[in-house]
């Protein structure tokens, strides 16, 4: 396949409410768009790392500029057959997944289409529906703290009582086991897991020690990513399975994992690992190893989000992905976003897939001009 062209567009999307983020709230979503053009057809992904360097080395304004100065070059004018192909042509870039993984994303999106075929089956998907879960975190201080415990019982209730068969719950030290006893306790019947984000370490055994009590779904990411001897250490001696999320950011640490033993789950997020091609790749090894995986999701628009769902298909997803609510976060999406909905067969909540080729969607063109900061086109259109 002949890449012609690639245009990018960095886009600022305005938020309904404002996003806490570490100095101060922030009003717009930042994110890159990548449109990958080849003898008339067109395929779109998106690099959504946030719009600072907060939880990655990346962030949307630098991943713009490297995705013009360096990666779109030396893919214009190629021939990729493959996705390997494509990354054996960015590997003499180090790190920047998220740069990379919208140029593998755009490349499979275009791929698919001009098969005439969703991504979702292109990749070897077998479902139709994808079940998702939601995701809580405490509620910002407020005066009252008995109305924002209120709030946040209401919130899991609703939740509950809507069909998502699980729910994930933000844990950190000041937010921890008191809060997993207390929904443990509200709701007995429903399934949980908690998310550390890589805040733990191995000071806090006895509190990790404790959650077995719970009969918790999972434990994500208890210590620092870079930590897979502590999290090998730390499996053994913990019945709840451990989950890595941020500690996969390739598949060559995926392995590692997996050699190491180091966890029970992992979190499966393709902008994370670099693109399709290598969560796909991550897929397979964890699948070989009976590692069983799911899908993780970002603050993104509609366009990054159908890959994730894609993704979830395959055999080895076997546990509810992430569910990012753009319609409720974002003032306007970029494309129609899929909305989960519940089964009437067994009342969970899934999100039905799509039969149109390749992700099935394209943003709207007066919405890319409306919130572009932006835009750089390499190549001939």
């Amino acid at each position: 396949m002949q890449i012609d062209s690639l245009e990018l567009f960095h886009l600022a999307l305005p938020l309904r409410r404002p996003l806490p983020t570490p100095g101060a709230p922030r009003e717009k979503l930042e994110t890159v768009l990548v449109a990958m053009h080849s003898g008339g057809a067109t395929g779109w992904g998106e690099a959504s790392p946030g719009n600072a360097p907060w939880k990655s080395g990346e962030w949307a304004a630098g991943a713009f500029a490297l995705l013009r100065d360096w990666l779109t070059p030396a893919v214009v004018g190629t021939c990729l057959d493959s996705g390997s192909d494509l990354g054996q042509r960015l590997a003499m870039f180090h790190g920047n997944q998220f740069a990379k993984a919208a140029v593998d994303m755009a490349w499979w999106d275009l791929f698919s289409r001009q098969q005439n075929q969703p991504l979702h089956e292109r990749i070897g998907g077998h479902r139709q529906a994808v079940e998702v879960g939601p995701t809580f975190d405490r509620v910002e201080p407020c005066d009252d703290f008995q109305a924002a415990i209120q709030a946040f019982h209401a919130a899991i209730s609703a939740a509950s009582e809507a069909g998502f068969p699980r729910i994930k719950l933000k844990f950190r030290p000041g937010w921890d086991v008191n809060m997993v006893d207390f929904v443990h306790k509200e709701f007995p019947g429903q399934t949980f897991q908690i998310d550390c984000e890589g805040g733990l370490g191995l000071q806090h055994l006895e509190m990790l020690y404790r959650l077995d009590d719970f009969s918790l779904a999972m434990i994500e990411q208890p210590l620092p990513a870079d930590d897979l001897v502590g999290h090998a250490m730390l499996q053994p001696s913990v019945r709840t399975p451990i989950c890595l999320d941020e500690a996969i950011v390739s598949p060559a640490q995926a392995e590692m994992a997996l050699e190491l033993h180091s966890c029970k789950y992992v979190n499966l997020k393709p902008s994370r690992v670099g693109g399709l091609t290598a969560a796909v790749a991550i897929h397979d090894a964890c699948h070989a190893q009976c590692t069983p995986c799911w899908v993780g999701a970002f603050p993104q628009s509609a366009i990054g989000g159908r890959f994730g769902f894609a993704l979830a298909a395959k055999d080895n997803c076997t546990y509810p992905s992430d569910y990012f609510p753009s319609d409720q976060v974002l003032a306007e999406d970029l494309a129609e976003p899929l909305l989960p909905s519940r089964d009437p067969a067994d009342g969970r909540q899934r999100v039905r897939l799509w039969s149109e080729p390749g992700i099935g969607i394209q943003p709207d063109r007066k919405l890319l001009d409306k919130y572009c900061l932006a835009h750089v086109c390499v190549g001939k259109v």
